[in-house]
């Protein structure tokens, strides 16, 4: 697909002189922007996501891994005893 942009002088001669050291044409320079800038808004988004799981994990009464499995030994140990080693 085909568009048009409007740049300022100063940041087309930029690319322009970018693209040639690269051995690039301007539109492949400019599509990679572009799919940076997505992957990038993608990413802020996961992460938005993720701290709001979390958050709400945290309030349903979640635990991190390492707490949980450090009860749970506390718990087995006091049920089966410490000297007891698996075979």
């Amino acid at each position: 697909m085909k568009i048009t942009l409007d740049l300022d002088v100063d940041l087309y001669r930029a690319v322009k002189v970018e693209a040639a050291r690269a051995d690039r044409s301007i539109r492949d320079v400019v599509a990679e922007a572009i799919g940076g800038w997505l992957e990038r808004r993608e990413d802020e988004e996961d992460a938005a996501s993720a701290v709001a799981a979390l958050e709400e994990y945290e309030r349903d009464g979640g635990v991190a891994a390492t707490e949980f499995f450090e009860r749970h030994a506390a718990e087995t140990k006091a049920a089966y005893g410490s000297d007891r080693s698996p075979t």
